[in-house]
């Protein structure tokens, strides 16, 4: 697997952050739309948890697999081994990497959130497949977030290592994400921008058409 191609789209979404839409549609229109990776966090206010949080993993599981489209899990180790899901993305207060190693093997992909050059250093050193970086911009997704960081620590990331997987995280949409690929991530992580709209496929497909432009002048 090609994990930069795979972090261009990244899809993050839980039960919680879907609106009025049901959750499995939402994920299907994403899929259908063009994601290229998806993170299950079913975390916060009114998540889902027990046997009904793994039957949702279970069932977002399943459409991604059909899809051929990576599904990563959100911090729950164990939850990602039970279901036989493609890999775990953990913050810094999260399990370190390298036991979230230890525990699925080597043949998994493991993200770690990094809102420092520091911190992206000792995420690789400690076995990371890819670093999510920022917030780039303010975000109401999340209520633990860092503060707003731009788009310096990808940027030195970037220079420092300059073939390591990045993806960009925070208040990211169709019409504000450019700056972040310019600093030199490989993509970006979206949720709002997909689950809070009237039509997450078409929300979806607008912003893989923006990253192909993107992509496209960068490379003139």
């Amino acid at each position: 697997m090609n994990i930069k191609e795979a972090l261009r789209i990244y899809f993050i979404m839980g039960s919680n952050n879907c609106g009025h839409h049901e959750p499995l549609d939402v994920l299907k229109q994403a899929i259908d739309g063009g994601i290229t990776m998806f993170q299950f966090r079913e975390k916060g206010s009114g998540a889902l948890i027990g046997e009904a949080k793994k039957q949702f993993a279970r069932d977002c599981f399943r459409l991604c697999k059909q899809a051929n489209v990576p599904f990563i899990v959100n911090d729950d180790v164990d939850l990602a081994i039970e279901i036989g899901a493609d890999g775990v993305h953990v913050g810094q207060d999260d399990l370190d990497a390298g036991i979230v190693r230890q525990k699925l093997g080597q043949d998994k992909i493991i993200g770690v959130s990094s809102h420092t050059l520091q911190e992206s250093k000792a995420a690789i050193e400690a076995g990371a497949d890819y670093i999510g970086m920022g917030p780039v911009y303010a975000t109401t997704t999340k209520l633990d977030t860092n503060p707003v960081a731009g788009t310096t620590a990808i940027q030195e990331t970037r220079e420092h290592f300059p073939q390591f997987p990045i993806v960009a995280i925070g208040g990211l949409q169709a019409d504000n994400f450019t700056p972040a690929i310019e600093a030199g991530a490989d993509g970006i992580s979206i949720i709002s921008a997909i689950a809070s709209v009237p039509n997450p496929k078409e929300a979806t497909e607008k912003l893989v058409s923006t990253m192909k432009e993107v992509i496209n002048d960068a490379k003139r």
